[in-house]
């Protein structure tokens, strides 16, 4: 079982002990519109009041420009979870965002059937 400052704590056998919405006191809408290919990085501002170990962890990563969904996958908590500490930092101006940029349409057919290509290929 890991220390209660190491991280979400998890134990081997059951997962997670503190269920996910907890972290977000509940809530499940994000106060901006974060896309999980929205990249959020730290701006030195430190945090006023208490934040919790999730949202340290959060900050952390944030060192570098990281997508939200990455961030999700570190923190191992559900993306809208992870929205909702990300909208918080980004309210208290520790971090920034920005909005995914697209260098082709997301939506070109071709691309779309290479993906469902590649994903029959894997089953």
């Amino acid at each position: 079982m890991a220390a209660a400052g190491d991280g979400p704590w998890l134990d081997d056998a059951a997962g997670r002990l503190v269920r996910p919405f907890t972290v977000s006191n509940g809530r499940t809408e994000p106060s901006i519109a974060l896309d999980l290919m929205s990249q959020v990085m730290a701006t030195g501002v430190t945090p006023l009041g208490y934040l919790g170990p999730e949202h340290a962890q959060a900050l952390n990563l944030g060192r570098a420009p990281v997508s939200v969904a990455e961030v999700a996958a570190h923190l191992k908590l559900p993306a809208v979870v992870t929205k909702v500490l990300l909208s918080d930092l980004v309210d208290c101006g520790a971090l920034t965002t920005k909005p995914p940029a697209f260098h082709h349409n997301p939506t070109d057919r071709s691309l779309l059937e290479a993906v469902l290509d590649g994903l029959r290929r894997q089953l």
